[in-house]
């Protein structure tokens, strides 16, 4: 990293999306049921009932963003935030816990019209439901510095009416074609469908999502072979795209080469998946930064995902960067890229 004639560090990454508190609700068993559909498992509340509950933690700057600067910042990148919160409390403990990682909130808008985002997660065991709520805070891309602008810049959900700010977002990233821009879209963004924000797709350096979301966005199912769903979405722009399945690891390709890598092998129970895809997302974006290979950035996406999971939170098992380093030279042989079949 230069350093400005301000004193201040060049940004490595400004992540761009919304903050929201994660409350995480724990449910009684006794009290709600699981049953099995066609498509996967539904949580059943009895309607009008009062449900037993713990409130097991609080994530006061949860949401993808948020959550993907703060591991930026524990893996050593110089992280800025643009984001909205509102003029209340939530809001401002959200920028003093960003602020305590490290990360820069300059560029977070104080909304006096609208309350910061809530969200609450209900778990049963180690799955979760999440209530989602976007507000409507207005947004407009800023006029950035030559200091300020970044090496790389990501983008994930920015809330219900975002149009405007994502067209602004797409018209700066083409004014400056040495911002490296990775795309992980939200929910709000994949239900739109692919033509509202294709030039995001077609400029992205690194596209990730998991593996029903990459079904969703072109179409497929989740079902389809990985060659097949990673080749449907590079055909939609972008240079690189990875996708996380699970347990069953993640899989990624730059058009030439399709590649594997397994979940890091477990040494913890999983306490919560909340956060993983994340977790994965920004630590492929700092191996980048670093200037590692994409088979590199997914080994360490992988290890950085499987600590999350051991802690309830999104943010609680987001390692530092030592922590990863030591975790990479313990890795057993079995744990590494393999390519995959055409």
């Amino acid at each position: 990293m230069t350093e400005e004639a301000s004193g201040t560090a060049r940004t490595d990454l400004i992540c761009v999306g919304d903050i929201s508190v994660d409350l995480y609700l724990t449910l009684n068993g006794d009290a709600i049921s699981l049953e099995a559909t066609d498509g996967g498992r539904t949580l059943a509340l009895p309607f009008g009932a009062k449900i037993p509950c713990d409130v097991t933690t609080t994530v006061a700057a949860g949401g993808n963003s948020a959550n993907v600067a703060v591991a930026g910042a524990r893996l050593g990148l110089q992280v800025a935030l643009a984001a909205g919160v509102g003029v209340d409390q939530p809001g401002r403990d959200a920028l003093d816990a960003l602020r305590l990682e490290g990360v820069d909130v300059a560029l977070v808008r104080i909304d006096p019209t609208a309350p910061t985002n809530r969200n609450f997660v209900l778990r049963v065991d180690h799955e979760r439901t999440i209530l989602v709520h976007h507000e409507d805070h207005e947004a407009h891309w800023p006029d950035l510095w030559s200091s300020g602008v970044p090496a790389w810049l990501f983008l994930s959900s920015v809330g219900r009416d975002a149009h405007n700010y994502e067209a602004e977002i797409s018209r700066w990233l083409e004014e400056f074609p040495q911002v490296s821009f990775a795309f992980e879209p939200g929910t709000l963004q994949i239900a739109r469908g692919v033509a509202p924000v294709a030039p995001l797709y077609r400029r992205a350096d690194l596209v990730i999502c998991n593996r029903q979301e990459a079904a969703t966005i072109t179409g497929g199912a989740a079902q389809d072979s990985p060659v097949a769903l990673l080749d449907r979405m590079l055909a939609l722009g972008p240079s690189l795209v990875v996708i996380t399945d699970g347990a069953a690891g993640a899989y990624g390709s730059d058009g030439r080469r399709h590649m594997a890598v397994p979940a890091f092998p477990n040494d913890g129970p999983v306490a919560d998946r909340t956060g993983a895809g994340d977790a994965f997302a920004a630590t492929l974006v700092a191996s980048m930064v670093s200037g590692l290979p994409l088979e590199d950035a997914m080994t360490r996406a992988a290890i950085n995902s499987m600590r999350v999971v051991q802690q309830v939170g999104s943010q609680a098992g987001l390692l530092r960067q030592g922590e990863m380093e030591l975790l990479v030279a313990a890795a057993p042989p079995s744990f590494a890229v393999c390519d995959l079949p055409a």
